[in-house]
């Protein structure tokens, strides 16, 4: 269909209607044939109804810049739906749903991962490798008697954002083995008798007591 614009007879081409307001006033509201535009179409596109406009979808490439944080926005001046005849377009605002991930998680620009330590390791110390988020790793410095639940800084190695980069927060945990061998149960059994004069639970005992 050709959707032949004519002047609207309703407001005469104005997009405009002009109502009584009472008390003398005259208001004037948009034309509702119209909508404003102050044409209609003789014989109105079966998609847009004569409007000019119809929905439409695409998929186009969005860069994410570093450091994005769950919720955040993102506008694209422009690639929004277009406007009234002779008005430029209107943005696009993209909302962000950052996926949890599985070895990671986000803290401002901080990353926090959790790393399993062996006894002996937390214990007497050790340096271990630990995973980044680029698929590398890094050397952390496991001080000894680091007790679980301590967390270790790495700096420099977390999320990029245009205020600097944040630091890997690396997460103790002290593993303790579910079976043990022969050998293994002595020496732990030998642990316990060279330090049977420690009782570990002395200070929560008085904190009770208080």
């Amino acid at each position: 269909k050709n959707g032949t614009p004519r002047v609207c007879p309703t407001c005469v081409g104005t997009g405009q209607v002009s109502r009584g307001g009472g008390g003398g006033f005259s208001l004037t509201d948009p034309c509702v044939d119209c909508k404003g535009r102050g044409l209609i179409a003789e014989d109105p596109c079966d998609v847009c109804k004569g409007s000019g406009r119809a929905k439409s979808s695409r998929t186009m490439q969005v860069r994410i810049p570093s450091g994005v944080s769950d919720g955040q926005r993102i506008r694209l001046r422009g690639k929004g739906s277009p406007g009234d005849p002779g008005a430029p377009a209107g943005d696009l605002v993209i909302t962000v749903h950052v996926e949890p991930h599985p070895v990671f998680t986000l803290d401002g620009s901080n990353l926090r991962v959790t790393v399993p330590v062996a006894f002996d390791e937390a214990a007497l110390g050790a340096t271990i490798d630990d995973p980044t988020l680029d698929g590398s790793t890094v050397r952390v410095k496991v001080p000894a008697g680091t007790p679980s639940g301590r967390t270790l800084r790495v700096k420099g190695k977390g999320v990029t954002t245009s205020s600097g980069t944040g630091d890997l927060l690396v997460t103790v945990q002290v593993v303790v083995p579910q079976k043990l061998s022969a050998a293994a149960k002595e020496a732990v059994q030998a642990f316990g008798i060279a330090t049977s004069g420690e009782d570990v639970r002395a200070d929560l005992m008085a904190q009770a007591r208080r």
